[in-house]
This record gives C-alpha cells, structure tokens and sequence, in this order.
C-alpha cells in the first residue's frame, strides 16, 4: 500500500479545508499529521475531511474530520460542501449521502456551483449539547465573561449542530470584540465539558444575520459553517428573525453569505453556500509529509 493520499486544498468562504482521499485504505490520518500539516504555513487548514469508504449502506463515503490541534470534530458545513465540490468533480454527479460520527448529511451540487448541506436537526437538550449544569431552557444560559456589573459577553444561546455551540448576541460590529482574547476561555470554559464553538452574532435585518466565531480546536476562522446554522437556529428560535436569513460572515476573505433555512415541516437545517479549489498535492497521512502536485520533492519536513 503507497505510503501517500491524494488531497486538495480547498475553503468555504475562507474556511480553510484539506480534502483527503482515504479511500481504499484501512488506516486514517492521525492527530500528529494533523498538526505537522497545520504548522505549515502552505497546508494550515481549519479542519481535515477525510475521506473513506462507507460505512452504512445507502451512504456513498465516510467522512472523518479532524481539527487543526488534531482533535476530532463532528461535524464541518464548510468542509462538507468542499468534499461535495470534489467528488462531484471526479464523479459528476451532484447529489450525495455521507456519514459522519454525528450522523447522516445529504447534500447536493446546484447548476449555479452553490451546495447545499442538509446538516440535521438542531439540538437544544442540556445533557446533549452537552452543558455541564442543567438548563430548561438554553436558548439563554447563564454565563458571562468581563465585569459581574458590565459584562462584555453575557446570556449566549447554546444548542449543538452535531457539536457544540455558545452564541453570544451583540448589538455593536462583531469585528470590534477581542474574540482571539475572549474565544480560548469561553471553549474551554468549564460549562462546555467537551469544549465549545464561540460565536459573535450581531442580528442586523429580520432575514440577516452577521457572525463571527471562534472554532473549538481550529481558533479565529475565517468561516464555519456548523456556527452559521446554529447562529440562524438561535436567532429564530429567540424571535429574533425568521426561519429562513442571510448569515454573513464578517472574517470571510472575500467576504461572503451563507444562506441557511431552519425547516419548519421537520425540523432540518439546510446550509447553502460555495467552495472553491485551491491547489491539489499528496501526503503522507501518518506523518504529514505533503508535495505539491507536480513536484518531486517534499515541501514539508
């Protein structure tokens, strides 16, 4: 068996993606590839999907998503739409099952090259987010960070999107908060016993939302998805927009818009957006040695 994989560095509206062709093989790639690829300023990504032969029938491949620290993560929206992206390309088709340790996503290429993601129902139970206190209702939760008298974040929404999410709802620019100060102790905060994603999110129309999250495992991204959808969730469900909005993701680079719809006849997210290619190499999945494609020599050590 070669030593090497295929993989494409990709982004969803800045969120930075390796696709990694694990197919056929029967190892994955490891926490410490992850983090070899990571300090390396040509592969830094946001998460690692990898790809591998189903699982469940009825699925066309099981996804395997690792975090830029080497963590595992449930669940990427951005990162979906970009395995969508390549397969559809190596395939041609446009419609597609996966499997994920969070569940089943469907998702489909549309004419105009925007995915759409079906990423499940939304939880909002205490003990399956998780939180580590009992909340009956957590679309307001009891935590804040600055001043007991002036917090500067306080009163998050929580729900998991297939991980864990904290939303904190902001009335000013949310490019103008320290998230890189504030993002590290709210994930790790002992509320979030399996740590969290921290989410900005400055509602700006009836059916538009702006955000800006810190990824648990990956820090400051430029996008992510799952946020989105949780954003868009949290916003409906506290009365604050409608089911259908317009997120737009303040980091994006270009900045851009996902358009999320939280269905009212089941229950679904459904997450529309773009990915883009970048460039495509192979690596070693066991150490993170990478080459980009048509070179010879590694351009990692």
């Amino acid at each position: 068996m070669s030593a090497t994989v295929e993989f494409a560095r990709m982004n969803g509206l800045g969120n930075k993606i390796l696709v990694v062709d694990m197919r056929g093989r029967p190892d994955k790639v490891t926490p410490a590839a992850a983090v070899a690829l990571n300090a390396d300023p040509q592969t830094e990504f946001d998460q690692i999907m990898a790809i591998h032969d189903p699982k469940a029938e009825g699925t066309d491949a099981f996804i395997d998503i690792l975090n830029s620290d080497g963590s595992k993560a449930q669940a990427c929206g951005n990162g979906t739409r970009c395995v969508v992206q390549a397969l559809a390309a190596e395939t041609g088709r446009k419609v597609f099952t996966f499997q994920t340790v969070a569940g089943i996503l469907n998702a489909v290429e549309h004419e105009d090259g925007t995915i759409s993601v079906d990423m499940g129902r939304p939880v909002f139970d205490w003990d399956r987010i998780p939180l580590a206190e009992e909340f009956h209702d957590t679309s307001r939760i009891e935590l804040q960070i600055g001043p007991i008298d002036k917090p500067v974040l306080h009163s998050p929404s929580a729900m998991s999107m297939g991980n864990p999410h904290a939303i904190f709802w902001v009335d000013r620019d949310v490019m103008s908060y320290d998230l890189a100060r504030f993002g590290p102790l709210l994930e790790n905060h002992p509320m979030f016993p399996e740590r969290a994603n921290i989410t900005l999110a400055q509602v700006t129309s009836p059916t538009s939302v702006t955000t800006r999250t810190w990824e648990r495992g990956a820090g400051l991204t430029l996008a992510c998805g799952s946020a989105a959808c949780s954003a868009a969730v949290s916003a409906a469900r506290t009365g604050r927009t409608g089911r259908k909005v317009t997120i737009n993701v303040a980091s994006a680079k270009p900045p851009g818009v996902l358009s999320i719809e939280w269905r009212e006849h089941d229950d679904h997210v459904i997450m529309t957006g773009p990915a883009e290619w970048e460039w495509s190499g192979t690596l070693d999945p066991s150490t993170g040695l990478w080459w980009r494609e048509g070179t010879r020599e590694a351009e990692a050590q």
